[in-house]
């Protein structure tokens, strides 16, 4: 890894690596984070020095990187090369609606992710009007969504703003979300099925060792299969 001062920096770095953290923390496994240069600023709204903008920029600019909710439900990126390893830890062949039957999936995650099926990408404002949901499902609906991005049945797709009824764009931008076998223009679902649990499991451990000798293994392992 080499000293990150800017976006392309922290491209070339995140497709060495694979994975990291999206945060300012390496959560005791790996963050890109622990590479920033000085000139790294969070939150300062330059696109090419500020963590916070790369994100979109990573959704809209590049067709070969995840970013989403998936490492302790928190933020990170996977690149499209990793991606089906973590596919098959976290979901392997399973269904939602198998999981759903059997109370390893939440009603309100249910919900979110039919409504995605149908529409395959909606932004959160949509998603929460079509689904029913109120001011009071709040926390339910923020912890259903983020449930649905660990088991990688939905991802980040970018971000929108809201219309008026003149199709006119209006106040703060909105993340889109949509289905993960819809993201990748490569086979994702095909490459994980050809993988075995164990195969996947040593893969990645091996990636993330080699990244970081020192990392916390308990952490390790829950950063691999969030608990699965």
């Amino acid at each position: 890894m080499k000293e990150i001062h800017n976006f392309n920096d922290f491209l070339d770095n995140l497709y060495q690596a694979g994975m990291s953290m999206g945060g300012e923390r390496d959560e005791g496994v790996f963050g890109l984070c622990s590479f920033f240069g000085k000139e790294i600023c969070w939150h300062m709204e330059n696109p090419d020095t500020d963590p916070w903008e790369w994100r979109m920029r990573v959704l809209h600019e590049r067709k070969d990187i995840a970013y989403g909710k998936f490492f302790f439900k928190k933020s990170g990126y996977v690149t499209e090369e990793w991606y089906p390893y973590f596919y098959r830890i976290r979901r392997g062949n399973r269904e939602l609606e198998e999981e759903y039957a059997e109370g390893n999936i939440s009603r309100y995650a249910k919900r979110i992710y039919d409504l995605l099926l149908e529409y395959r990408e909606l932004p959160l404002h949509l998603l929460k009007q079509y689904g029913g949901f109120s001011r009071e499902d709040k926390s339910k609906f923020d912890s259903a969504v983020t449930e649905l991005q660990m088991n990688f049945y939905i991802t980040m797709c970018g971000n929108a703003r809201k219309k008026s009824k003149k199709g006119e764009e209006y106040g703060w931008s909105s993340t889109v979300f949509g289905l993960t076998e819809d993201f990748f223009e490569g086979d994702i679902v095909k490459k994980a099925a050809e993988l075995s649990y164990e195969e996947a499991y040593a893969k990645l451990e091996e990636q993330i060792f080699a990244l970081n000798p020192s990392a916390n293994p308990a952490k390790v392992k829950k950063f691999i299969t969030a608990g699965r």
